[in-house]
């Protein structure tokens, strides 16, 4: 019998990490608009290793951690409503990122010629994600979701997740694209299955379901959770990445619920995800981020800008150039600093890179650095170029 052993004291320390992004984020209030996975990520580079070394990521914390990535591609699939953004939003998603993927690999190219990167493919595929998951949060508290900018951006975040997510599954991983394809329509049909009884059930007893939200059953918010580690557990099973699996339990949940109104499912499935397991993921990458080899070399800590600056790019020029007929000036410069911003799926195809041999440490130090500054920076521009406007696209 196999005993698993706990860091309890480590646990505490990420727990109590979590509350105190969360109480800062609080006092610094509206005026000072800082994502909280950010301050997740600081922090949990802080108490890391390379820090003040109070916490250390066992198995057990890296179980919480990969559930919690898979509940934040859960957050990205259950926001994106294909009929929403079926017909415009979704086509200019697709030729956009299409072009991203073009500029993305031409730069990868480039920095592979001169030697500052050792795999085109692989960093050239970092360059071409969004973090939708992570940006859901922050633009439904400023009530950009509900707005016509907001489906172009959910359609444009929806294609920059999935497109990478597909990347990994197919062409990144350590199997042949052919034995992957495989696997990815297995999982796609097992997918399509659990979409249809879903789908029904919820059709026929979403009335029984709601009812279960004010008493100790829950079963709304079970069903929900069991969707997801159920989906996260099958494509670990079958070797794909966990995303895949987040992200179908998402678009599941969300093909079930449809048009109800389900503010009180959404806050408790909400309150499980952001509230507890989320954090552990981001605050897992902090404990991880290798903040010595990025300050170990002067080459090293120039990449962080240059990568920042790439991923601006190849995210945010298909924004400025696709978009002149849907959306002003403002809101195109507003979705390029959106689409720019990255981390998940920066860590994720890092992550594969490294255990291929095609990326060293340094080069993913500076490309997850990069990312956490974009999920800082670009952010906040965006929502300083949306200000006052929410009520004019509504």
């Amino acid at each position: 019998m196999t005993t698993i052993e706990v860091d309890a004291a480590s646990f505490l320390v990420i727990t109590l990490v979590a509350l105190a992004a969360a109480w800062t984020v609080t006092m610094l209030g509206p005026r000072i608009a800082i994502p909280v996975v950010i301050v997740e990520v600081v922090l949990g580079i802080a108490i890391g290793p390379q820090g003040l070394a109070l916490a250390e990521a066992d198995d057990f914390i890296d179980f919480f951690a990969h559930l919690g990535l898979g509940m934040l591609f859960f957050f990205a699939g259950y926001e994106i409503d294909l009929e929403r953004i079926r017909g415009r939003p979704l086509r200019l998603a697709v030729l956009g990122w299409l072009l991203t993927l073009v500029l993305a690999y031409t730069a990868g190219g480039l920095l592979a010629w001169a030697g500052v990167v050792a795999s085109l493919l692989y960093t050239g595929s970092a360059m071409s994600t969004t973090a939708i998951g992570t940006l859901i949060p922050i633009l439904d508290d400023a009530g950009d979701l509900r707005t016509r900018f907001g489906t172009h951006l959910l359609g444009a975040g929806a294609i920059g997740e999935f497109g990478p997510i597909l990347l990994v599954t197919l062409v990144l991983s350590l199997h042949s694209p052919l034995h992957n394809a495989v696997i990815l329509l297995a999982f796609v049909a097992v997918a399509v299955l659990a979409a249809q009884v879903v789908i029904r059930s919820g059709s026929a007893g979403w009335a029984h379901l709601e009812r279960t939200l004010e008493s100790s059953n829950q079963l709304a918010v079970r069903a929900t959770v069991a969707l997801v580690f159920a989906l996260v557990a099958l494509a670990a099973e079958l070797g794909l990445d966990v995303l895949l699996g987040g992200f179908a339990a998402g678009l599941i949940t969300r093909a079930a619920v449809g048009e109800r109104e389900v503010t009180r499912f959404e806050s408790k499935v909400v309150a499980v995800g952001y509230g507890f397991l989320v954090p552990f993921f981001f605050v897992v990458s902090g404990m991880r981020f290798d903040l010595d080899a990025v300050l170990a070399d002067v080459g090293t800590m120039l990449e962080v800008p240059l990568f920042l600056a790439l991923f601006w790019l190849v995210r945010g020029l298909p924004a400025l150039l696709l978009y002149r007929a849907a959306l002003d000036g403002r809101d195109r410069l507003a979705l390029a600093f959106f689409s720019a911003t990255q981390l998940p799926l920066v860590v994720a195809i890092t992550t594969v890179a490294i255990d291929a041999g095609r990326m060293s440490s340094s080069t993913a130090a500076a490309l997850v650095g990069a990312a956490i500054l974009s999920t800082l920076i670009f952010p906040l521009a965006g929502l300083r170029l949306r200000s006052g406007r929410v009520a004019l696209d509504a």
